[in-house]
């Protein structure tokens, strides 16, 4: 029995939900989000909450009855509250910094990197060697992580590079002479 998928969805103030057979849409007062979602899964609205509801008991009905719950609640609180992702930057002399509306990295190349932000998602630089990604879409948030870590991921010798807040390099010996 899927935990998940049978929670209700509580819907705060100044969110309004629009059914459609396949699409979910989701409008607060920080953006609007679209969803499609498995035309089987039955997605009703009374008094404030959601409730997603499956047909059969099936193996794949199961699966995506916690999946469709959990893309619609992702969407609730994306257009509420919002989602970010934090980044940190190690290294002598490697650094962030706004450029308009786009991000540049001083990441130990001969010139600077420039990443441009998706249409939804925008950067924020609290300090020289701090990146947030902030934004509605909770996908679309950590894939433009993934994707300003990746210009250069840390490395296990000397830990430099650009990783997530909080996550653990595992670090390996040098040579040994």
């Amino acid at each position: 029995m899927s935990r998940i998928g049978n929670k209700p969805i509580e819907l705060p103030g100044g969110v309004s939900v629009s059914l459609s057979p396949g699409r979910v849409m989701v409008n607060g007062p920080l953006g609007e989000l679209t969803q499609l979602v498995p035309v089987r899964m039955q997605v009703e609205q009374s008094d404030g909450t959601l409730t997603v509801k499956r047909p059969t008991e099936r193996g794949e009905d199961r699966a995506l009855h916690g999946l469709t719950r959990s893309l619609i609640a992702n969407m609730v609180e994306g257009v509420t509250k919002g989602f970010e992702k934090r980044l940190e930057i190690q290294g002598v002399g490697y650094r962030a910094a706004l450029r308009g509306a786009s991000l540049e990295l001083n990441v130990g190349f001969s010139h600077p990197v420039v990443i441009q932000p998706p249409q939804g998602i925008s950067f924020e630089v609290p300090a020289p060697t701090e990146v947030l990604v902030k934004g509605i879409d909770k996908q679309q948030v950590g894939q433009t992580a993934a994707e300003v870590r990746a210009v250069r991921p840390p490395e296990p010798y000397k830990g430099k590079g650009i990783r997530y807040q909080g996550e653990y390099v595992r670090r390996k010996v040098g040579k040994r002479a």
